[in-house]
């Protein structure tokens, strides 16, 4: 059912528990098989004959500068999907359909000049970034070919993002599995059979997401559709254009930390472990990731739910849908720290079947996932402030458990327990942030209490929409 002008009403009226599943589940598949698009690479990569131990190694090099990129990306798509979802919520359509058309353009500058940049000085970057004489051949082919493709990256991941606040899920998870299934065929093809190695894996992943955007370019494009590209396609709405990157600044900053975070992380491994450490890392964060993109899925199928019913002033569906999606956020992360626990050399066997590196990668899972099991909740309040356009608070959370926790922990702790203690870092930063996470939900929920029973205006809420 959808009112005038196709806005989904469901949102406002159905069961909490029906909505979630209806649109997580979509964006839970259309994650994970993000997740399994990235895990390929490496998969492939791990196994190449003679150069698969330092192949893994440039890769884990190149992930801070894919961060980065990653940060800009979210810095427009995120925001512009919280954004649509509130507007929607509050039957502004045509500030919906200009927030559609800033996302092309601001993602069009934004990637254009982030790959004159990185281009420039990509060798200095990357040996920045932890590279060493030996992996850095390897980081330098990856990322020049992946850096000429950002401006797809950016556009697909942002419209895509478009494509699930407008109510179209399943859609949106479609157009990932498509990618990540084109991706798999293309990998060992460009790798082995044309002998290009880790180039192929780069130019596999920017020809998938480049078919993928045109198949998301046509949707938008399509004036049947409800939310679609307005007059103007390239033209920037100053005010829409700043308030989608006040929105997205909480995510921008955690990718950007986790851009900052990958680097200490390498420069120390590289200290205490050297390449092969490195290479322990990118096996553990692919691992890792796997899990992280679940839950990613769950709150993205949470954003559209939240924010519609937060511009609505459905405060009680609000609370309802955050609390259904940390219960599943929980299971998930309880899973990875079993897997990780229990069963470790299985998951490490995946990438590589180096006995020293798999060694390391196998001590390093365990010890970095030991309280992996809290991270679901911390992910879930994190998210949930962003979607609510709750700016200030969506970047504290993002900052405090990457920067405030883990980066002096990562330099402190491998003193006294040397490359255990760059592993130790991470349950330590977990259980702190999640503290932390917990002390502003609760503030929050005071706060709708409060507008519920008449004795606060929504103002209190500090909402930047």
């Amino acid at each position: 059912m959808a009112e005038a002008g196709g806005a989904p009403l469901e949102l406002g009226t159905s069961r909490i528990g029906k909505l979630l599943k209806q649109y997580a589940v979509p964006s839970i598949i259309a994650s994970t098989a993000s997740s399994l698009y990235n895990m390929v690479d490496s998969i492939f990569i791990g196994h190449m004959p003679g150069e698969g131990s330092l192949s893994l190694s440039g890769l884990a090099v190149s992930f801070p500068l894919m961060n980065l990129s990653t940060a800009l990306g979210t810095l427009v798509g995120v925001g512009a999907a919280t954004m649509v979802s509130v507007y929607l919520g509050q039957k502004n359509y045509k500030a919906a359909s200009m927030a559609l058309a800033n996302v092309l353009s601001l993602n069009t500058i934004i990637s254009l000049l982030f790959m004159a940049v990185m281009l420039l000085f990509l060798d200095p970057v990357l040996m920045f970034f932890g590279a060493s004489q030996n992996t850095l051949p390897f980081a330098r082919d990856y990322m020049t070919i992946i850096l000429l493709g950002n401006v797809i990256t950016h556009l697909y991941f942002g419209l895509n993002n478009l494509i699930r606040a407008s109510g179209h899920p399943k859609l949106a998870m479609g157009l990932t599995i498509f990618t990540v299934t084109t991706n798999a065929i293309l990998d060992p093809i460009f790798i082995y059979v044309l002998g290009m190695g880790i180039k192929g894996a780069a130019l596999a992943t920017v020809i998938c997401q480049a078919l993928a955007l045109v198949g998301t370019m046509r949707f938008f494009m399509d004036k049947k559709n409800f939310l679609h590209f307005p007059k103007g396609l390239f033209k920037l709405d100053l005010k829409i254009a700043r308030d989608c990157m006040a929105i997205g600044m909480g995510p921008f900053l955690m990718n950007a930390a986790a851009c900052l975070v990958t680097m200490f992380i390498n420069q120390q491994l590289g200290k205490y472990g050297g390449d092969l450490a490195i290479a322990a890392y990118g096996i553990i964060n692919r691992i890792t990731f796997l899990f992280m993109m679940i839950v990613m899925g769950l709150t993205q199928g949470m954003q559209p739910i939240a924010g519609y019913n937060f511009g609505a002033g459905l405060y009680s569906r609000v609370r309802e849908v955050f609390s259904l999606t940390v219960k599943w956020a929980l299971l998930v992360t309880t899973a990875a720290f079993l897997v990780s626990e229990l069963a470790p050399s299985v998951a490490v066997g995946i990438f590589t079947s180096d006995p020293s590196l798999k060694d390391i990668a196998v001590h390093g899972l365990r010890v970095m996932n030991c309280a992996f099991a809290l991270v679901g909740f911390g992910m879930v309040t994190g998210n949930f402030f962003q979607c609510l356009g709750l700016v200030r608070i969506s970047i504290f959370l993002s900052l405090s458990r990457q920067l405030i926790f883990l980066v002096p922990l990562i330099y402190f702790l491998p003193l006294f327990f040397s490359e255990t203690g760059v592993w130790l870092s991470f349950p330590i930063s977990d259980i702190l942030s999640v503290i932390v996470s917990a002390i502003m939900l609760s503030r929050l929920f005071r706060k709708f209490k409060l507008i519920e029973s008449g004795k606060a205006e929504p103002s209190i809420l500090g909402s930047q929409i």
